[in-house]
């Protein structure tokens, strides 16, 4: 079942002169179940295409479809609520609030989405799988980029999103770490049917991909 299109979308930056196209015609499907890999170099408009995706931006030209609601036709409000319940964002910048420690951040995703999160053992589990269950009482700012990273993407799970949309999950991470990364991104869209869509330029990936795609400037291929 498809989780997420998009058909022919354009992005653009600047006015006059100084426009630049970001994206062109760019066109992409995502099914329950499957783990698609975007490749591509700094620069190559993967970031701007995830956040098209999750409805962060809007594009210039095109469509996005998730859970057959189009995106650009909904209120701002309407679309808020679809990312709240469908969508699960783990970003470059990790979002945590430098104030609340580890377990705190996951207290205030209950405060937001009182419903459909995670049952304690599952959260539990997931926090022991990816090595940070003794964090629980560190702050953002005590632990390393790694580590951060990791939280970030517990937290994203936490929701128990539809569809996973994953902005450079392992960069922080090494080749070990890595692994465990891609294989709980694997198990999340196998085994718990969701659409995990990564967008990185870390080639240590690919082995759990279903679907690989390229991004090079603004256009996108899929790999055969």
């Amino acid at each position: 079942m498809t989780a997420i299109k998009l058909t022919n979308i354009d992005k653009y930056f600047g006015t006059g002169l100084s426009r630049v196209e970001v994206l062109t015609n760019v066109s992409f499907t995502a099914d329950l179940g499957e783990l698609s890999l975007i490749l591509g170099p700094s620069g190559s408009g993967k970031s701007t295409l995830l956040t098209i995706m999750g409805g962060l931006q809007t594009p210039d030209q095109g469509e996005v479809l998730i859970d057959q609601q189009n995106l650009t036709k909904l209120s701002p409000k309407q679309r808020d609520q679809l990312r709240l319940n469908k969508i699960g964002f783990v970003l470059q910048s990790y979002n945590l609030l430098p104030y609340l420690n580890v377990r705190d951040q996951f207290k205030l995703v209950d405060r937001v989405k009182g419903k459909g999160n995670l049952p304690q053992a599952e959260l539990d589990h997931l926090l022991t799988e990816l090595g940070i269950d003794r964090l629980l009482n560190q702050y953002p700012g005590e632990l390393s980029g790694g580590q951060n990273q990791r939280v970030a993407i517990a937290r994203a799970l936490y929701t128990d999103p539809q569809i996973i949309l994953a902005d450079e999950p392992t960069a922080a991470l090494d080749s070990n770490r890595v692994k465990v990364v891609g294989q709980l991104l694997k198990q999340m869209a196998q085994d718990h049917h969701k659409a995990v869509i990564v967008v990185t330029h870390d080639l240590r990936l690919r082995e759990f991909a279903d679907h690989t795609y390229q991004l090079m400037d603004g256009h996108l291929t899929r790999e055969a």
